[in-house]
């Protein structure tokens, strides 16, 4: 952990900023590939989208509840900015040799429908976890584990819904949704509670941080 010696809290909310608006891009972009966990079908996002969460479960222990929702609003903008440069860049045409226009249009590409969906669950779900994660902190600072799990299985409960429910609504049996919704939460969850000694050990590192 020697590399928060040399930061403070201010220099590391930047970082934790950049880190986090990354993973939101970087998950939007591999979570049109789905992949088979125990016969359910979820997407590729849910490997990378629990740091989303860890890094908001950080900032909204930390930072507090403003500077999280800064966060999370800043991510929201900056993802919105790579769909309008993914779509400009797929509407513009390409030179003959240029082979990979509809590869290219398959892994950027987009429904309405699902970027809706998207949009809609990051933005309650990360909000609802940063609240939640203050709101809990508020009544007891000493049950962190506590904090850091009933946030994230809120949250991430809250975008599983939203995400599927808007998403996919109509194209499938509601058995089938209510199972890749509970499915997903708790993978989010579960993978959060592995990772929580880190989580732990960088909310305390952060902590000891000189302000400026």
């Amino acid at each position: 952990m020697n590399m928060f010696e040399n930061l403070t809290k201010t220099e590391l909310y930047a970082v934790l900023t950049g880190i986090f608006t990354a993973s939101l891009i970087i998950s939007n972009i591999i979570a049109g590939k789905t992949f088979v966990f125990f016969q359910v079908a979820l997407p590729c996002g849910v490997v990378i989208f629990p740091v989303i969460y860890i890094v908001n479960d950080i900032l909204a222990e930390v930072y507090g509840y403003k500077k999280a929702r800064n966060v999370i609003i800043l991510g929201f903008f900056m993802n919105l900015v790579a769909v309008v440069c993914y779509t400009v860049t797929m509407l513009l045409p390409a030179p003959a040799f240029f082979e990979n226009s509809q590869a290219f249009s398959i892994v950027l590409g987009s429904t309405p429908r699902l970027l809706l969906a998207s949009f809609s669950a990051y933005l309650l779900g990360s909000l609802v976890n940063a609240k939640l994660m203050v709101y809990l902190k508020s009544w007891d600072e000493n049950k962190l584990f506590f904090r850091c799990i009933a946030s994230t299985f809120f949250g991430e409960g809250l975008d599983a819904v939203v995400f599927i429910l808007i998403g996919f609504f109509g194209t499938m049996p509601m058995e089938a949704l209510l199972l890749m919704i509970v499915a997903q939460a708790l993978f989010k969850t579960v993978y959060e509670i592995i990772v929580y000694p880190v989580t732990r050990i960088v909310i305390f590192k952060v902590k000891e941080l000189p302000e400026v």
